[in-house]
């Protein structure tokens, strides 16, 4: 079966034109052009990833993708007439995978979200679980748990997690995370990736003692006493 992509979008032609982008490249397609109908559209069918405008009526982007995370690490890309950096922090914050800033590019918007839709459907060839410190990862369902209770990540915060975890004990810089997580042509900053890493931690709870930061240099995974 193909990857579903909801598009949120409340101008017509913006939609028109990422709809057949993605029918071309053989994804099922979905539309919405306001936030209540995003959100029926979502609790209705099953969907691979969101492209969602912040500017939308009757509910706006910034609530959608907070209502969807409480339910769902489903990977989401924003979309905003906007450059404000805030935007895009509060954007990660609430859970955004990627932000798009119009006007963009078609096939350059296509290419984020096949790199998200790939990232999500790879397996690992050498073990399906990773476990350390009490957190492990199950790649094939994409779940958290700690200590044996599901822990919720957004499908960055996931990556990020994992790729800590696989090389435990060296330090990964920001720069290195931006380049594996969004890829080299992310427009982010280290603010992005701090912000993730906040998240992250929070979730975790106790067991966020386990990602270190290394002063002026970036995080590595770390087993503690």
């Amino acid at each position: 079966m193909p990857n579903t992509i909801l598009i949120v979008e409340d101008e017509p032609i913006l939609r028109e034109i990422m709809k057949d982008y993605l029918l071309e490249e053989g994804y099922g397609v979905l539309e919405a052009a306001d936030g209540k109908q995003a959100l029926a559209l979502f609790q209705e069918h099953e969907v691979d990833l969101i492209i969602l405008d912040i500017m939308l009526p009757e509910l706006d982007g910034w609530s959608v993708c907070k209502r969807i995370r409480k339910a769902s690490n489903v990977p989401i890309i924003m979309l905003t007439a906007r450059s404000d950096e805030d935007d895009t922090l509060l954007g990660f914050e609430l859970g955004a995978d990627d932000y798009v800033t119009k006007p963009y590019s078609p096939p350059i918007l296509l290419a984020r979200a096949k790199r998200l839709l790939d990232r999500r459907q790879v397996r690992e060839q050498d073990s399906d679980t990773l476990t350390s410190s009490g957190i492990t990862i199950h790649f094939p369902s994409r779940t958290v748990s700690v200590v044996g209770e599901n822990c919720s990540l957004t499908h960055t915060e996931f990556e990020i997690l994992a790729h800590l975890m696989k090389n435990k004990g060296i330090i990964i810089t920001r720069e290195q995370l931006i380049t594996k997580i969004w890829g080299y042509d992310f427009a982010g900053d280290d603010r992005t990736v701090n912000s993730h890493i906040r998240n992250l931690r929070s979730k975790l709870g106790e067991h966020a003692k386990h990602i270190v930061t290394v002063v002026r240099s970036g995080y590595k995974f770390e087993e503690q006493p």
